[in-house]
């Protein structure tokens, strides 16, 4: 049992030490050639993660292998905090992802988005001026509208009313419904007079760096693919959870074995 536990432990940490190579290569990679902001702001926690797993699981490996008690104890302790940080993201994933949807338009394919229908932590996120301005400068490399452009300009009105847009193209690349604008091609729309009783109205402009970017139907629209995606994340992470309260369980044995080891 002594043998097994410890050597299953080092097999564990010997991928997780392999697995660690690649993730700290790709956060170096991007923090030397990352060509916008988007990019580097992933290099930096990607370099962070990299670095936590290659020495927790050096700790681990070597605790288990060479039956160090005080590295397993330094691993057990990384992994515990590791596993609460999980359980607690996972449930805060959940309680700021469970309000806001596309509202449904009549006799359109796509929705339209509304930033107050979002959890007030979301909200915050992109209300936020230099956050936003950040948040929008990635939107424009990402070719979120050039792209939905090629795509939707060679069909008339009444196809383009039927599309079924995702969240960014119907927020960032098109004016809201409300301002019953005319339709000329899908980031072109020839402005009706105002007032307008929705601000965003006075915001869309035809040029291709201005649109929906300053909208709150952009912004309303990043929330719901940041609501999405945490979500999936959260499912995934809890799977996670499962996996590293299995390797802490034998990791707890091998500690365990250990100690017994050096009584006799």
């Amino acid at each position: 049992m002594v043998q097994c536990s410890n050597n299953l432990l080092g097999i564990l940490n010997f991928f997780t030490f392999l697995l660690s190579i690649p993730i700290l290569s790709a956060g170096i990679w991007l923090g030397k050639n990352a060509a916008t902001e988007c990019e580097r702001f992933l290099d930096k926690p990607i370099v962070v993660l990299g670095i936590f797993l290659m020495f927790v699981s050096i700790a681990g490996l070597v605790g288990a292998c060479c039956r160090v008690s005080c590295l397993l104890w330094l691993y057990l302790f990384a992994m515990f905090l590791l596993i609460l940080l999980g359980f607690s993201f996972t449930i805060f994933a959940f309680a700021v992802t469970n309000r806001g949807a596309g509202e449904v338009i009549s006799d359109r394919g796509y929705k339209e988005y509304h930033v107050g229908d979002y959890s007030n932590w979301l909200q915050k996120r992109v209300t936020n001026a230099k956050n936003w301005e950040r948040i929008r400068s990635c939107l424009m490399y990402s070719d979120v509208c050039s792209t939905y452009r090629t795509r939707y300009s060679s069909i008339n009105v009444e196809e383009f009313y039927k599309a079924n847009l995702n969240a960014l193209q119907s927020g960032c690349c098109k004016p809201s419904n409300d301002c019953n604008f005319t339709y000329v091609n899908p980031t072109t729309w020839t402005k009706t007079p105002g007032p307008y009783k929705n601000e965003d109205c006075n915001v869309w402009d035809n040029k291709p760096g201005t649109l929906c970017y300053d909208c709150d139907a952009c912004k309303a629209g990043l929330l719901d693919n940041i609501k999405n995606s945490w979500k999936k994340v959260a499912q995934v992470n809890i799977v996670f959870l499962i996996f590293l309260i299995i390797v802490y369980s034998v990791g707890c044995c091998a500690f365990r074995n250990n100690r017994k080891r050096s009584w006799y």
